[in-house]
């Protein structure tokens, strides 16, 4: 009897004040000690003992500071303002769990393909095989700011750039073969050297000598997750990704990005089987449906109409207080957004609309609220219902936002994992030791990702 599958369950995290909600640090019961490593060790471990695959965190390389070209607005609100380098927290994560899977976000538009390669390398020894990197290619001028541009690379330009990236990323950790490193004190050999290889990479972008600096790790080399979502973005994730993070407005058309999606990945020759999709979505469970109502309006009561603002002015580019809310988007000014296109794509899909306004866009993209991602809210046999339906039609698993932390997760773990668990879509244990043995991903060999 074939098993039944399961949900790939995964946390979504920042390291700074708030999670994905901004209003999450006004609620009542928010942790302020989010400066310290006790803050995340909490929040690794609720998520172990819920046997969630993996903790990943979001980041930027800027605050919100396009809204008005003022940094004010967003530090008086607590817009995203703390961004602490997120590789440094998940190795406080790391050293108080065993299983979890832990992955950082890393831009290929403003570091060096040797730089992340080491890094991500090293987390992955020093947490036994659970790393994973989200690829990202960054959104704004503010970030090329901070790190010496003078303005962010066009869209589809980052995508090209960033193929080159990978290949690059992912040579390096195929330099060290698998039995290179001996340690032979008796023989007084270190390491095989013709099982350690030189790079030699010169391309149109980036060029990399190489030998790499880090052995290979329990699972082979980190998990590529990626969240690129337009056109350009899924045939890049399509390539490289193996856990895939998508923003849905809706079950219909996840269903039909999801079976597009899936067969992008078989004419890119692998199996669509092998790389899971997981949508955000935000989960309010209550012991009855009144109460997950209550915690829900409590919530929905914590956004403020800035927020929104100073989110899609980050993610878009545009400063959003440079138009009337009744004013439509320009063609060209459309066609000149460098940062999130897929906020275009789902703005114009569910307005109907060719040239939003700005009203629009707050409106349908919801950014700034607890409306951005689908919600489930009720009972944890209502929840579960809901999440099944979507698992069965248009995902592989869920990337669970918190409305408030640490409660949002705690919630989640007391009461809808169990529901889960009985029903045979969550795993009731860990498969072993590594993220790739978690996921159902075999152990990465030396040249599976190059096109035959």
């Amino acid at each position: 009897m074939a098993r039944k599958r399961e949900m790939t369950l995964v946390g979504f995290m920042q390291a700074q004040n708030c999670s994905n909600y901004i209003g999450s640090w006004r609620h009542p019961n928010s942790a302020t000690d989010f400066l310290g490593p006790q803050y995340y060790q909490r929040i690794a471990q609720t998520l172990e003992y819920g046997k969630f695959h993996l903790c990943f965190f979001d980041d930027r390389l800027a605050m919100p500071d396009i809204l008005g070209n003022d940094h004010r607005e967003a530090v008086r609100n607590g817009a995203r303002v703390v961004k602490m380098d997120p590789v440094t927290i998940l190795a406080c994560m790391g050293m108080a769990t065993k299983n979890l899977g832990l992955g950082s976000t890393y831009s290929t538009t403003y570091y060096q393909p040797f730089h992340v390669a080491r890094v991500m390398a090293t987390l992955d020894l020093m947490t036994a095989g659970r790393a994973a990197w989200n690829v990202v290619t960054s959104l704004n001028d503010s970030e090329a700011h901070n790190m010496g541009q003078v303005s962010h690379v066009e869209h589809d330009l980052r995508y090209d750039m960033a193929d080159e990236f990978m290949e690059v990323v992912l040579g390096h950790w195929d330099t060290w073969e698998d039995d290179a490193l001996v340690v032979d004190k008796e023989e007084g050999l270190f390491a095989h050297p013709d099982k350690v290889h030189r790079l030699e990479h010169k391309g149109k972008w980036y060029s990399s000598k190489g030998p790499f600096t880090v052995p290979r790790s329990a699972q082979g080399r980190p998990v590529v997750i990626q969240a690129g979502q337009s056109g350009r973005g899924q045939a890049f994730s399509a390539r490289w990704g193996e856990l895939v993070f998508w923003v849905l407005p809706n079950l219909e058309i996840g269903k039909r990005t999801y079976d597009n999606f899936k067969a992008m990945v078989a004419k890119e020759g692998r199996d669509p089987a092998s790389v899971a999709v997981a949508p955000a979505v935000y989960v309010v469970p209550g012991e009855s449906k009144a109460m997950a109502d209550d915690k829900m309006a409590l919530i929905d009561q914590l956004a403020k109409p800035v927020d929104g603002l100073a989110l899609l002015s980050e993610a878009l580019n545009f400063d959003f207080y440079s138009k009337p809310m009744d004013s439509s988007f320009s063609d060209e000014e459309l066609a000149g957004v460098s940062g999130l296109r897929a906020i275009i794509d789902r703005v114009t899909t569910l307005s109907g609309k060719k040239n939003p306004t700005i009203r629009d866009f707050v409106q349908f993209s919801s950014r700034g609220t607890v409306r951005e991602f689908p919600r489930f809210v009720g009972t944890p046999k209502e929840i579960a219902d809901g999440l099944e339906e979507w698992f069965g039609t248009c995902c592989d698993g869920f990337v669970v936002a918190a409305t408030h932390i640490p409660g949002a997760y705690e919630d989640f773990v007391r009461l809808v994992v169990p529901e889960l668990q009985r029903r045979g879509l969550h795993q009731k244990d860990y498969k072993g030791p590594t993220l790739r043995d978690n996921l159902g991903l075999p152990k990465a060999q030396i040249g599976d990702w190059k096109k035959a």
